[in-house]
């Protein structure tokens, strides 16, 4: 966690019970195309309440203490990391107007647990990297619970993955991302 940032977040007035109702921000190049994120980001809240903040790297913000994993069959303890980088994931295909497949989805969250702090010349592996900082800098979270969490994500895509070119996962699970879970 990161008091600085949930201080300046705070003083911004944006509302922080809720993670995943945070968004971080794209930013466009001059022809419409999703840019990479910077060391500086905008996060926007559910009232259109803007701040930009500089954010640490990933593996600067893991939590000292070991968190126990969530038993078999229960809600993750960090389900509100899960719903922010899927929201975050959804949003970039909707601003890019086409869904992402299954593979490459799988693909960028094995290297957001492998590699947290790399760089990828997509870009949306930047605004998961910026969900995931943004997350962290709000909450403890160990090094061991982020890998678990990661790993689950690229399970679950390649879960969907039926066939070359399948964009099941975004049809299955980032359009109900959205929708409230009841």
């Amino acid at each position: 966690m990161d008091l600085k940032v949930r201080e300046e977040l705070e003083r911004a007035g944006l509302e922080l019970d809720w993670p995943e109702l945070l968004q971080v921000a794209m930013e466009f190049g001059p022809r419409g195309q999703p840019l990479r994120l910077r060391e500086a980001l905008s996060v926007v809240d559910g009232k259109r309440t803007m701040a930009e903040v500089k954010l640490k790297p990933i593996s600067q913000l893991w939590a000292e203490t070991e968190g126990t994993p969530s038993p078999l069959g229960t809600p993750p303890r960090h389900e509100s990391f899960l719903r922010l980088l899927e929201s975050t994931a959804c949003r970039y295909c909707s601003a890019i107007r086409r869904p992402e497949t299954d593979a490459e989805f799988e693909r960028l969250y094995r290297q957001l647990r492998r590699e947290p702090d790399a760089e990828d010349p997509y870009p949306l592996f930047s605004y998961l990297q910026g969900a995931a900082r943004l997350y962290l800098s709000l909450r403890n979270v160990s090094r061991a619970e982020y890998e678990e969490l990661t790993h689950g994500l690229s399970k679950q895509a390649r879960r969907f993955r039926s066939h070359m070119g399948s964009i099941n996962y975004h049809r299955r699970v980032l359009n109900s991302v959205l929708k409230p879970r009841g």
